[in-house]
């Protein structure tokens, strides 16, 4: 099994993208990208930490690139909102790439160049080594599982 790390907007839209894709053995929505440790929601939220709300992912590699982990993340985000992603504003919102390793960081500088003839606008995601990852609060895990009422639309 392998680690993959994005931010791409409210983690709970898409940690529930991610979960329906063959490959993805498990997901933890958190924070990462900062310099606060074990922050909680509300200080991520009041812009106090730097960090992002991020989803970290487990995969089979066997079953499922890295490079259809990107395909996806692509797929679910404007990557060219600058600390944004539709009506959710601030730093935590941002679009990023957290590599584990070169290869991840080669592969996904790659693929944001490709990405980017698909664009007019300028892509924002920043490519950075992924830090000390920090789970969020229990409510936020698996999110619209629990709470099958709430819609969502990526």
């Amino acid at each position: 099994m392998e680690k993959a790390t994005f931010a791409a907007g409210c983690f709970w839209g898409v940690e529930a993208e991610f979960n329906k894709i063959k490959g993805v053995k498990d997901t933890i929505v958190g924070y990462t990208g900062g310099n606060t440790k074990n922050p909680t929601y509300e200080e991520v939220c009041n812009d106090k930490t730097g960090h992002a709300e991020a989803i970290q992912i487990t995969y089979d590699p066997e079953e499922l690139s890295y490079d259809g982990l990107l395909d996806a993340f692509w797929r679910i985000h404007d990557p060219t909102q600058l600390n944004r992603q539709g009506p959710d504003v601030g730093k935590q919102y941002r679009s990023a790439i957290f590599y584990h390793n070169q290869e991840q960081k080669d592969i996904a500088e790659k693929s944001k160049d490709n990405q980017q003839q698909k664009y007019d606008k300028k892509i924002t995601t920043e490519i950075s080594p992924v830090k000390e990852f920090y789970p969020a609060e229990e409510y936020h895990q698996k999110y619209f599982q629990k709470n099958k009422s709430f819609s969502y639309k990526i």
